[in-house]
């Protein structure tokens, strides 16, 4: 049995990050990767949707610009734009592989847990100081009659040819960003949304915001709606829920995303973990001593975001280095989704406190500043929230809102007041950065 300092299991953003970390060592590692190497986010995830959200939003800011200052507004050519895609994002998994490789031992397929200590892979076992698990999440799948005919966010992403009536099965971040495209392509769609609204992370106001210019651009909702069944017949697929049923060429469940730890055996070992994942402690460190989970695989409060599971991969590869000693820390996070209009947070969400006289919420709406109205954006709305003066919480609802949002990010996440703002920085003007002076108190 062949031993190793470090054994990673998984290869996406968190692994990643302690492997390219550890190739500046001397240490033993070896990577287990039974997916695409990479993980969900450069392959199935935030790099490929990006990429195609560049192009979404130029169609639908020419569309909000039709007799504004434009007179033909720009199509989007989904063959086109897979095209692409595919010839930017389809290398990724080899080229990450050869990365990995240049400097660890590396075994294609999926680790299972033997014992505590020991994991099987290819008829191989291994065991090493510390074993990492990181292996992320992946998306869930409705367990109903006709599953068969639902697709997820991996397939749809990677879809060649667009249908022409779509139904989205879920309104959370994936599923209503993967709406806004294939609308913007010229799909029909249909979003159905379990409960009475759409992402719950945000404020009432920007929740309806968001829906409302959906619907401006065709996009349909049905709320309160229990998916029960999918059948097809001549017509197409038939989505029957309690509220009806909606025809559909493509069913794309967006019904959320779970720890992917059905593979790992760990029923052989004493690692304790929930329907959010494996449980850790304050050093990442799960109820084996001298096991780790990082990533999206871990059960935590934190958002499940690439940006986290790097921070977590950064911290454990110094502490078992002997850099700290300290518990994790997370800093000031902030989320976005990449929809249209966007919406974006970080901090306290105004809702939650809007009763409690410790805090004060200003609303801002942004029209009317030259750089929003000249794209014709009537929608965007900047709320602050502060206590003691200082700001503690902001989101917006916007054609622009993560980009605005990350204005607030240091200062909320460094703890900076109006006064050491204005004495250290002047932003570039016109945008909402020189108005981050003027806003805070």
């Amino acid at each position: 049995m062949k031993k190793y300092d470090e054994i990673l299991i998984g290869s996406g953003p968190a692994a990643y990050a302690m492997s390219n970390r550890l190739a500046q060592t001397d240490h033993r590692v070896l990577v287990i990767e039974g997916f695409e190497y990479g993980g969900t986010c450069p392959n199935y995830g935030c790099e490929p949707k990006i990429f195609l959200e560049g192009a979404v939003r130029t169609v639908l800011q020419s569309q909000q610009l039709l007799g504004h200052g434009i007179s033909e507004p720009a199509r989007l050519d989904w063959a086109a734009l897979m095209q692409t895609k595919r010839a930017r994002f389809d290398p990724w998994p080899a080229e990450t592989r050869a990365i990995i490789k240049k400097t660890h031992d590396i075994e294609d397929g999926y680790a299972r847990f033997v014992d505590d200590y020991t994991v099987s892979v290819n008829g191989h076992q291994y065991q090493a100081d510390h074993i990492i698990i990181a292996t992320g999440q992946t998306p869930n799948l409705l367990d109903i009659p006709g599953k068969g005919y639902l697709h997820t966010s991996y397939d749809l992403l990677s879809l060649r040819k667009l249908p022409n009536r779509v139904a989205v099965i879920g309104a959370g971040f994936v599923g209503l960003e993967l709406a806004t495209l294939v609308a913007a392509a010229g799909a029909k769609v249909t979003v159905i949304v379990h409960s009475d609204r759409v992402l719950r992370e945000f404020t009432r106001a920007e929740d309806k915001a968001l829906v409302t210019a959906m619907q401006q651009r065709g996009i349909k909702f049905i709320f309160d709606a229990d998916t029960q069944q999918i059948v097809k017949d001549q017509t197409g697929l038939n989505v029957v829920t309690d509220q009806g049923t909606i025809l559909a060429d493509y069913v794309l469940d967006a019904t959320g995303r779970r720890p992917n730890i059905d593979r790992l055996g760990l029923g052989n070992t004493s690692i304790e973990h929930d329907r959010h994942g494996i449980k850790v402690d304050g050093h990442l460190m799960t109820t084996v001593p001298g096991v780790y989970a990082i990533g999206d695989v871990v059960s935590r409060q934190q958002p499940k975001l690439t940006p986290v599971a790097e921070f977590e991969g950064q911290y454990l590869f110094d502490y078992l280095m002997g850099k700290t000693d300290q518990e994790i820390s997370y800093p000031t996070i902030g989320q976005a989704a990449f929809t249209f209009p966007e919406l974006a947070r970080v901090g306290v969400n105004a809702d939650e406190v809007a009763d409690d006289p410790q805090y004060q919420v200003k609303t801002i709406p942004l029209k009317y500043g030259s750089l929003y109205a000249g794209q014709n954006d009537q929608v965007s709305t900047l709320t602050l929230v502060f206590k003691d003066r200082r700001l503690v919480g902001a989101s917006e609802v916007g054609d622009h809102a993560a980009d605005d949002i990350n204005n607030f990010l240091p200062v909320i996440g460094l703890g900076i007041d109006g006064a050491e703002y204005r004495q250290h920085l002047i932003a570039i003007y016109p945008t909402l950065g020189d108005k981050v002076a003027g806003l805070l108190k």
